[in-house]
């Protein structure tokens, strides 16, 4: 049985069909949903990869890929998502793989999708390759794709006290003038990640920038400041 066909059926096992068109609700999805919850959906993906295992890293990226795009329900890619992340491949993740995560983001284009691949993935990346890494965000920063400019913006998030704070500046600020939520969004959580190891200077940086009254909100939710 192909990994694919394994995934859907062993999603479709554990699925409420009940909860699916809330759950496409909810998320505006153009896909469909099963109407599988996180934790069920975990244990029976856990089980469908240790039974088709890959031997090589194009191996793995191609099997990701095929997840994602043939995907007919949104908890098929979050398969594809998890995939990527399967703790037998973390070996395959170098920069090879920045092309299948570039593709994951554009074509995802929405926070379910591209907020796990920014913060776990690409965020992953650029601690193990700065040297490569750091000037693709700062390059993606500037994308007029919203959804690689959110990437670059949240790359950081599980940093705490190894954040570059210049490259999270960098990859905040050519986005502060945009009007979207989910840019908007982006800038305050990073922001409020990194005010949990350096509270005063994210109260300095926000008095310092015209940041939108989201972005402030979110920034500065855990400090004792107006």
């Amino acid at each position: 049985m192909s990994l694919g066909k394994a995934v859907r059926l062993a999603l479709q096992a554990v699925a409420e069909p009940d909860k699916a068109e809330a759950m496409r609700a909810y998320m505006k999805s153009t896909l469909p949903f099963l109407g599988v919850q996180a934790v069920p959906r975990r244990a029976a993906l856990k089980r469908v990869f240790a039974d088709h295992p890959f031997e090589s890293a194009p191996e793995w990226r191609r099997a990701v890929l095929s997840l994602w795009r043939e995907a007919e329900y949104r908890e098929e890619r979050y398969a594809a998502i998890e995939l990527s992340g399967y703790h037998l491949y973390r070996g395959f993740q170098t920069l090879y793989t920045v092309p299948m995560y570039e593709e994951m983001v554009v074509t995802g284009a929405w926070w379910d999708l591209v907020d796990e691949l920014a913060t776990h993935r690409m965020g992953a990346l650029l601690a193990a390759y700065p040297d490569s890494m750091r000037p693709l965000m700062l390059e993606w920063a500037h994308d007029a794709d919203l959804w690689k400019r959110r990437t670059a913006i949240l790359c950081q998030n599980r940093f705490k006290g190894r954040t570059d704070t210049a490259l999270l500046y960098a990859c905040i600020e050519p986005s502060l003038s945009d009007n979207d939520f989910f840019a908007r969004k982006a800038i305050g959580w990073a922001l409020r990640e990194y005010a949990k190891i350096n509270p005063s200077e994210v109260v300095r940086y926000v008095k310092a920038k015209g940041i939108s009254g989201l972005s402030r909100r979110e920034a500065l939710r855990n400090l004792p400041v107006s």
